[in-house]
């Protein structure tokens, strides 16, 4: 099992630190929600920059827990973030060590990100809504556009950890 050094350390735990007050920020702000989702996976990404796996799990747990500290009475904003977006990051990360087919794989996590829509449907929405259609057609709904919006998200995801990974390898040089 390969040594944890110094530097991935320091990286994981600035990329708890980010990861946090992005989430916070998100949470707290309620507009910029899923603007937190997306700037703390991009903060999440540094340790695995540097493929510290060890460094970048460390990193999600604290971040979790570091949120949930902060936001005890918004727990549910923090859900799909806790079920989904945190551990993107990681599962893309392993798609690509372990080659897997990359539709194969998008559909697995499409599905994925659908299964956590509609538990964030079924535990915050659903009670509160009064329209018909909706409550009748939600899980099409999410499939179809939940999906499709998924596509979009793990393109964006891609092409941060490229822009992430540059950085780091700017920063540190070995």
């Amino acid at each position: 099992m390969k040594k944890i050094t110094a530097y991935e350390i320091a990286l994981s735990a600035l990329s708890c630190a980010i990861a946090t007050i992005f989430l916070t920020v998100g949470v707290y702000s309620e507009i910029l929600l899923f603007t937190g989702y997306f700037l703390a996976c991009i903060a999440l990404m540094l340790p695995l920059a540097k493929k510290s796996y060890r460094g970048y799990v460390l990193s999600y747990v604290a971040t979790c827990l570091l949120a949930l500290l902060f936001n005890v009475a918004r727990f549910l904003d923090l859900l799909p973030f806790i079920m989904f977006f945190g551990l993107h990051p990681l599962v893309n990360e392993l798609q690509l060590k372990t080659k897997i087919n990359h539709w194969l794989a998008c559909a697995v996590k499409a599905a994925w990100f659908d299964v956590t829509m509609i538990v964030i449907w079924k535990f915050v929405f659903e009670m509160t809504t009064t329209i018909p259609f909706v409550d009748k057609y939600i899980i099409p709904i999410i499939f179809i556009f939940g999906t499709l919006f998924f596509i979009f998200y793990d393109y964006a995801a891609y092409k941060w950890r490229r822009a992430v990974n540059s950085l780091v390898k700017r920063i540190y040089r070995k």
